[in-house]
């Protein structure tokens, strides 16, 4: 298989072009229409912006004329003044909440580069000035590029409160922020929503047809099967976090007493915050 890990940007549907990039494995996605491009997701810092727009460039579609961040994550998000230097004014779209959290987001995330003196990013990372979106929207809304409309969808809460998913429905092509991953287990991180996280998906699904192209967060392009099965597993991990629960089992031994659908060391924040989550009904005194 052939490694397209910052390979550029390939069209993997009608004027919709994905370039992969090896820095976390993330995507950038352009969406062309008679306006101009549509910019889903700005990478890391500044400088690894500056690769990706030096890639739009190269590709040669046109001018970007609007940017759409999928969630307030900094690997989505800290390319945005860059875009701006390069190409003006123009909009940046997100989802109320993630507008709201891009900056304290990510001023954690350089408060934890601060820390590691090693890591070859720190400095990027910390000179990158965090802008966050200032076209903010709460349910929905559809974005005219000329022949073209994008629609983005707020499906509910899973990887963050602020997740969007991006629909072209000309193209068949639904871009899925990190929502889904295909480059390994879905990002249960500190901020997530494990139990609601389902049924977020149970909308994306919806989005989607049998031939419809899906794009990750991280990874290679998937199909609506693979959404699918990504759901239910994360539907395994909500199920097992209420069984555990209504049992009595307490937080603090839950990692070790569930069977889960990935490795435990990458659900510790799935059951800690999936515990936090709970409805009182849903939770027993353990019994001595």
């Amino acid at each position: 298989m052939t490694d397209l890990t910052d390979a550029g940007f390939r069209e993997v549907a009608d004027r919709v072009w994905v370039a992969r990039y090896d820095w976390f494995d993330v995507n950038v996605t352009l969406i062309g229409g008679d306006r101009g491009l549509l910019a889903v997701d700005t990478h890391a810092s500044g400088p690894a912006a500056r690769r990706v727009i030096e890639d739009v460039r190269r590709l040669g579609a046109g001018e970007v004329v609007g940017v759409v961040n999928t969630h307030e994550h900094f690997d989505h998000t800290f390319g945005n003044a860059e875009f701006r230097t390069a190409y003006g004014a123009i909009p940046i779209h997100a989802h109320e909440t993630a507008a709201e959290r891009t900056v304290p987001a990510g001023e954690r995330i350089k408060e934890l580069y601060a820390a590691d003196p090693d890591d070859p990013h720190r400095s990027e990372v910390l000179d990158t000035p965090v802008l966050p979106a200032d076209h903010p929207f709460s349910s929905a809304v559809a974005l005219d590029l000329g022949n073209r409309w994008v629609e983005l969808v707020h499906p509910g809460r899973g990887h963050t409160g602020g997740d969007l998913v991006v629909r072209v429905p000309d193209a068949d092509v639904v871009l899925a922020g990190d929502l889904v991953e295909e480059s390994g287990p879905p990002g249960f991180g500190e901020d997530c929503y494990p139990l609601e996280w389902p049924l977020s998906l149970d909308i994306v699904l919806g989005l989607t047809t049998g031939g419809s192209v899906v794009v990750p967060g991280h990874g290679a392009p998937v199909d609506r099967d693979f959404v699918e099965e990504q759901r239910n597993a994360i539907g395994i991990v909500a199920e097992t976090i209420r069984d555990l629960a209504t049992r009595g089992v307490p937080a603090s031994q839950a990692l070790e007493a569930g069977e889960w659908p990935y490795p435990r060391e990458r659900v510790v924040s799935a059951v800690q915050r999936g515990y936090e989550h709970l409805p009182r009904s849903q939770k027993r005194l353990p019994l001595i």
